[in-house]
């Protein structure tokens, strides 16, 4: 089952959803990891603000997913990606990788990095199946986080 949804650029009233959408999205981890993932806490005003943020909306304009990401040299760091839970399964999390990937190959970048931590495990097997490939692990900013990458 297709649903249908548009990717556009977020805008400042998109903010309190992209908030509960992180929390929401991310809250299933503050047990295993011992306090907030990093996600949580983000300055999502100045994210979007600059332009960083795309989100995914449904057919009644309500925001069911998002994602980060920015250039960084020759690569395109993806930061953040999360779908509301009551919207995951149909698709939505791929499509905005897909987008940025795309976006990373617009921009002649030759890669797309990220990284997830540790204890987000459905997380280590999703992004080998798109395509990524695990380069490091480390301890960064007071998280164990598993670094992957992927050409474009």
């Amino acid at each position: 089952m297709s649903e249908r949804f548009e990717i556009r650029q977020a805008q400042k009233g998109d903010e309190p959803a992209i908030r509960s959408c992180a929390e929401n999205a991310y809250d299933q981890y503050v047990a295993a990891i011992g306090k907030k993932p990093a996600p949580m806490v983000a300055d999502f005003r100045s994210l979007i603000a600059s332009g960083h943020t795309y989100v995914a909306v449904d057919a009644g304009a309500d925001v069911v997913g998002f994602i980060i990401f920015y250039q960084e040299g020759d690569h395109v760091l993806l930061e953040n990606v999360a779908v509301r839970p009551d919207a995951t399964g149909r698709g939505i999390g791929k499509r905005l990788i897909e987008f940025c990937e795309a976006e990373a190959k617009r921009s002649k970048a030759t890669s797309v990095k990220l990284y997830t931590n540790e204890k987000m495990t459905e997380n280590l097997s999703i992004y080998p199946h798109l395509g990524y490939r695990e380069i490091e692990r480390r301890r960064e900013d007071g998280f164990n986080r598993v670094f992957f990458d992927k050409p474009v």
